[in-house]
């Protein structure tokens, strides 16, 4: 166990791309400040990974693979033996596609081994149909969960239900975004967006399945003076870039890349609104309480989100956005012109953005975060 004379050397997992995993990185700052030596590990991921964009010391796994089971099967060997042979006092695993290295050689080396589940990934979209891929992520969370010490989770409705399967319950450390004071919007001649159009954003590293860009796209295209950024990745931004063009909507939606924090914030504080319209079809998302929303609040905008319990509960208890009942493109038109046409509640809300993001920001929840490891690193 790390003492206070020596700075602890702890070693984050991923299998994603390190520059734009915020949560890991807002985590290891804070950890960085607590005196710790920090090694983020993940795989090389497009050109980004090429420059020095991450202010920790990083190893990156050049994969032939890029998905599958083979990718998670050289990954996860690849990470057990760099594990194994470098030196670290802490491994911290974030999800299940890291766990059963970390739970493996904190074992074999009698290391404290923190898990930060950050979905519930048994649950997610992706792995519901494929059978054996599910059994497979569900067998190592069964085989390993109940003997973990520290888990770390983003949601009280994930720590619930890990609570109730497991007899475990993790703390909750939820994804508060940095405060983003300081980060200059752009104007709207600067964006070529008209001054009376309501500016949307739907951001995100994991525009995916089942998360209403579909049905957002055909609100928007039939709607006159609104206009929608799409800021991020995932798996069905070409669906969406289709099905625009098909709509003849490009004058009016427009895709941005994904882009590191800083940046995607100026597009984000720059609209009016911000979009979460996760569908609750899986566990997940039923579970979810996505870093969007606490960006969307950071920026001092309303959102616009689907009726998912953790989310409508920040919703309702601060009055910072509208809920739309049933993710279908007439409910998601009639919430957007909602906003639209009422200015004097669209400036409201705002306010009330602010003001909730007073207590809605990282500085707070990384003091949870604080407390949390220093009684594993120096206790």
């Amino acid at each position: 166990m790390p003492n206070q004379q020596n700075s602890p050397r702890v070693v984050f997992s991923v299998t994603n791309c390190i520059c734009f995993d915020q949560r890991v990185q807002k985590i290891a700052a804070t950890l960085s400040n607590l005196g710790c030596e920090i090694t983020i590990v993940g795989r090389h991921l497009g050109d980004c990974c090429e420059s020095d964009n991450v202010p920790f010391r990083t190893h990156r796994f050049k994969m032939i693979f890029k998905r599958g089971f083979l990718f998670y099967k050289f990954i996860n060997i690849r990470l057990f033996f760099f594990l194994l042979f470098h030196r670290f006092d802490v491994l911290v695993s974030n999800d299940l596609d890291t766990l059963l290295p970390n739970f493996l050689v904190s074992k074999l080396k009698r290391l404290p081994l923190i898990y930060d589940s950050h979905e519930y990934f048994t649950g997610v979209p992706e792995i519901q149909n494929r059978q054996f891929v599910k059994w497979v992520w569900t067998t190592i969370e069964k085989k390993i969960f109940p003997h973990l010490k520290y888990v770390i989770t983003v949601s009280d409705s994930i720590a619930g239900e890990f609570e109730k399967q497991y007899g475990i319950k993790p703390v909750v450390i939820r994804n508060c975004a940095r405060s983003s004071e300081g980060i200059k919007p752009f104007s709207r001649s600067e964006l070529g967006v008209h001054e009376d159009h309501l500016l949307l954003i739907l951001q995100g590293g994991g525009i995916n399945i089942d998360r209403g860009g579909e049905e957002l796209i055909e609100a928007v295209s039939r709607l006159e003076k609104v206009f929608l950024i799409i800021a991020g990745s995932g798996d069905v931004i070409d669906l969406l870039k289709e099905k625009t063009i098909a709509l003849n909507s490009f004058d009016r939606i427009r895709f941005i890349s994904k882009l590191p924090w800083e940046e995607m914030m100026r597009y984000t504080i720059s609209a009016d609104a911000g979009i979460t319209l996760d569908k609750d079809t899986n566990q997940n998302y039923h579970f979810s309480l996505p870093n969007k929303l606490f960006d969307y609040i950071s920026a001092g905008i309303p959102v616009i989100a689907g009726n998912l319990p953790e989310i409508r509960k920040i919703i309702d208890e601060h009055d910072c956005g509208l809920i739309v009942p049933s993710i279908t493109p007439d409910e998601i038109g009639k919430a957007i012109v909602k906003l639209r046409d009422d200015r004097e509640l669209l400036n409201k809300m705002k306010l009330n953005a602010v003001s909730a993001s007073v207590t809605l920001n990282w500085d707070l929840e990384s003091k949870i975060l604080s407390e949390f490891y220093v009684k594993i690193l120096y206790l």
